[in-house]
């Protein structure tokens, strides 16, 4: 083990007696200082949570408002922008119900890619006879 010398003892004595006056000094004091801080940011906090509660209060309400008008802005729509409900098929010339293929018109993609130009619900090519070299 070491042994200290008397004058190794004398400065580590003085170096924890300037220790305890150094820490003396910086905390002297502060005991009022801190305390008064952490009140005053408790009472921040406070008067902030209140704040927010009421302001979050308004928010919901317009948020509210905001849902209903865009509800009723959508009812308005959509009443006024219903369709009148026909009796029947708007392709149905002389409302017997059915849909005949001269009252049925040919698509202009069906007009293109040659499919059901007569209407019949049969598609042309099927219609052709493979040995008919007349029919175009």
């Amino acid at each position: 083990m070491l042994d200290f010398t008397t004058d190794q003892w004398v400065i580590v004595m003085l170096v924890f007696v300037l220790g305890l006056l150094v820490g003396g000094f910086l905390f002297s004091g502060g005991g009022r200082k801190w305390k008064h801080r952490y009140n005053a940011e408790v009472d921040r906090r406070r008067e902030l949570e209140t704040t927010h509660s009421a302001r979050e209060k308004e928010w919901r309400e317009q948020d509210a408002l905001r849902a209903a008008a865009l509800r009723d802005a959508e009812r308005n729509r959509t009443v006024a922008a219903a369709p009148v409900v026909a009796t029947g098929d708007p392709r149905d010339v002389n409302n017997d119900g059915v849909v005949t293929p001269a009252e049925k018109p040919v698509g202009f993609v069906d007009r293109i890619l040659g499919r059901d130009r007569d209407g019949d619900g049969v598609k042309d090519s099927a219609d052709r006879d493979p040995d008919d070299s007349t029919r175009a």
